[in-house]
């Protein structure tokens, strides 16, 4: 059963495409992700799934509620948490809640069943006003306002953006809870990790999805060798690595490089010896898993909007 159709959806602002004829389903109950960088149309897309704004083309249903000619009722069945932290900073956690849950005309009480996982980490502190959280209890206590009116879908731009690392872990936990209780999700991150955790994940770039598919499918698919290079001067090894006849990528991941040569028949002693001859000391050449961060960083060197990204 499909929760979300999206068919050719187009959008622009003055010579800026935001969005250029993407189209995608959702199914009922899943944990859907799109993954990308800052200014690759999430914002955008989730907008127009929210009946925010309205797009230049195309057309999108929700629960098969079209979202331009019946929003009223759609948004009745919605439950969304903006990238930027919405709430009234200047009202009590509590209150926030409480207001929240008078729009869509029901208590805390009533459907405090639904969020009592999350708000019970927060409920300690229901008269701190919301300004004074922290970044996990704000996304908590904002995650509980889009859960108190028993949404059928629930639609999250970036959730976990300047969060701890414990509490993105938390807020994942929660999702995968309210998952398996029905609850269709949306969500984008710009954290590559994270899409691992979702059913199926959108690769976007540039206003257009280049991939969708399970997590794995991705990794799975990717066709080529994949090597992580370490040397002590990280700058200096990229810009060796440049000159390095057989690279085909290379693109810094953390403290070392993932590189990609050219040709099947590359083997690392023939770019050990390079970075020997070039005053590398102790260069490290081993081959590795790909994750989804590689698999989209190919993805991005195909794209003909990309430009050329193997020289980063």
């Amino acid at each position: 059963m499909i929760s979300i159709l999206a068919e050719q959806i187009g959008k622009s602002y003055q010579h800026i495409h935001a969005l250029e004829n993407v189209s995608f389903q959702v199914g009922k109950g899943e944990l859907f992700g799109f993954i990308g960088p800052d200014g690759s149309g999430k914002t955008t897309l989730f907008r127009i799934l929210t009946t925010l704004i309205v797009p230049d083309s195309g057309s999108v249903t929700v629960e098969n509620l079209d979202v331009l000619k019946e929003y009223k009722k759609l948004r009745t069945m919605l439950g969304y948490m903006p990238g930027k932290f919405s709430l009234y900073p200047d009202l009590t956690v509590e209150e926030n809640l409480e207001f929240y849950a008078s729009i869509f005309d029901t208590t805390i009480q009533e459907n405090y069943h639904l969020i009592r996982d999350i708000y019970v980490q927060i409920e300690p502190f229901k008269n701190r006003l919301a300004g004074k959280l922290s970044g996990g209890m704000k996304q908590k206590l904002a995650l509980s306002c889009a859960m108190i009116h028993k949404p059928t879908v629930l639609v999250l731009d970036e959730p976990t953006t300047g969060v701890d690392a414990v509490s993105r872990v938390e807020f994942w936990e929660m999702l995968k809870k309210l998952k398996s209780e029905g609850v269709t999700i949306v969500v984008s991150t710009p954290y590559m990790e994270e899409a691992g955790l979702c059913d199926r994940v959108a690769l976007m770039q540039f206003g257009k999805i280049m991939k969708i598919a399970p997590p794995q499918q991705v990794i799975d698919e990717y066709r080529r060798n994949l090597f992580s290079v370490k040397a002590e001067n990280t700058y200096k090894l990229i810009e060796d690595l440049q000159r390095f006849p057989e690279t085909g990528s290379a693109f810094p991941f953390g403290q070392s490089v993932h590189f990609t040569p050219k040709s099947p028949a590359f083997f690392p002693q023939m770019l050990i010896d390079f970075l020997l001859q070039n005053d590398h000391q102790n260069p490290d050449v081993h081959s590795i898993e790909p994750g989804i961060e590689d698999c989209f960083m190919e993805l991005m060197t195909e794209s003909p909007d990309a430009g050329d990204l193997s020289k980063i």
